[in-house]
């Protein structure tokens, strides 16, 4: 059983970018915390970030041939609320996806509160901090089972 976690344009800068809103953990840390919880559900945790979005779009495409694949957390940064090219990447893997956001995506700039890629995933969670991706591992998890 795998776990694809995709973070996309700069998640890479977490703990550098905006430490207010995105906290003083950098992006070291929340892949080890991913794959250590990996470990501790007994799911191989497959981490992977891009600053590109066909980069992402290849990533999920290569993605639907995975038969270990269970799930996708995805975090796909700016291109949340305009790639329509991700959201249409996302329908065509047959796995559960959750959308994650750091912050309270609700809470800040009127362009942040919409989502285009949301739609094509299961479950959306934001403002749980990196605690958000754990949420949605165990969401896979718990649906797979």
């Amino acid at each position: 059983m795998k776990i694809l976690v995709i973070n996309g344009p700069n998640l890479n800068f977490l703990g550098i970018r905006e430490k207010d809103i995105y906290g003083t953990e950098n992006y070291n840390c929340l892949v080890q915390l991913l794959l250590d919880h990996g470990a501790a559900i007994g799911v191989e945790t497959q981490v992977w970030q891009s600053n590109h979005e066909g980069a992402i779009i290849d990533k999920l495409q290569e993605a639907y041939y995975d038969e270990d694949l269970i799930g996708v957390v995805i975090n796909p940064g700016a291109y949340t609320h305009y790639s329509y090219a991700i959201h249409d990447a996302l329908k065509s893997v047959f796995v559960p996806k959750v959308e994650v956001h750091i912050s309270d995506i609700q809470s800040r700039e009127e362009f942040r509160k919409t989502s285009v890629t949301a739609p094509a995933c299961d479950l959306q969670i934001y403002g749980h901090g990196l605690q958000g991706y754990i949420e949605a591992m165990d969401y896979i998890v718990r649906e797979k089972t």
